[in-house]
């Protein structure tokens, strides 16, 4: 409800919403009256949204300034990564990497890429954002335990898990970016699997612990996924 007073000594009690120009202003009201009553509350209210409009978008402009689009600089379309300007702690692009993932974590969802195999590739695109080149980096996975099943081809996971493998696209982009893939062959007679049960390009070794004991003397970074 609006309250006027004019110096006629009119008061008027009305709805602002439902009103009509006769109802607010009497014969008697000069037009700097007019304008006063009805013009100026409207501007200050289309002021007000002018602002709020402003507002809105500088917080909008800004927080898309600050959103990145992930990168994949080493391992292409997986494990996406970020850029960090602030960051003082890098790798050295001038060193050779050598990194053995000793990988036994099972995937949480079958039906979804293992968060363990897409961390290999943002362990290496994190390098090469860094600066490190792909034939800079020198990594093998060796996988066993509950992650054997990310290494099944796409007839013996629909079997197992009634959907194809998400996991092998990733493996693929691993090798096509440098990376080793072995298996444990002792977690595939354990679990009664052969060869011929994972996809192509997995490179069998005797066991997933003498493979790290082989790699760590020679320099490997072993790192526990």
């Amino acid at each position: 409800m609006l309250w006027f007073q004019y110096s006629l000594g009119h008061k008027y009690s009305l709805s602002y919403e439902t009103a009509t120009a006769k109802d607010f202003f009497p014969p008697t009201a000069s037009l700097s009256t007019i304008f006063s009553l009805h013009f100026e509350p409207n501007l200050i209210y289309m002021n007000r949204l002018v602002k709020v409009a402003f507002f809105c978008a500088v917080f909008f402009t800004a927080q898309f300034s600050f959103a990145q689009s992930a990168q994949h600089p080493i391992v292409k379309e997986y494990g996406g990564i970020y850029e960090v300007p602030e960051a003082t702690e890098m790798p050295d692009g001038s060193l050779d990497y050598y990194i053995l993932v000793d990988m036994t974590t099972a995937a949480t969802d079958d039906a979804e890429i293992s968060r363990w195999v897409d961390n290999v590739a943002r362990m290496m695109n994190l390098h090469g954002i860094a600066g490190v080149t792909k034939e800079r980096m020198h990594v093998k996975v060796v996988v066993h335990g509950g992650a054997i099943f990310t290494l099944l081809n796409n007839e013996a996971y629909q079997k197992q898990f009634k959907v194809d493998n998400p996991n092998i696209a990733v493996y693929k982009a691993l090798e096509a970016a440098g990376a080793e893939i072995l298996v444990c062959g002792q977690s595939l007679r354990a679990r009664n699997l052969k060869k011929e049960n994972l996809y192509e390009g997995v490179n069998v070794a005797l066991s997933a612990m003498t493979t790290v004991t082989t790699y760590a003397p020679k320099g490997y970074t072993v790192l526990k996924f």
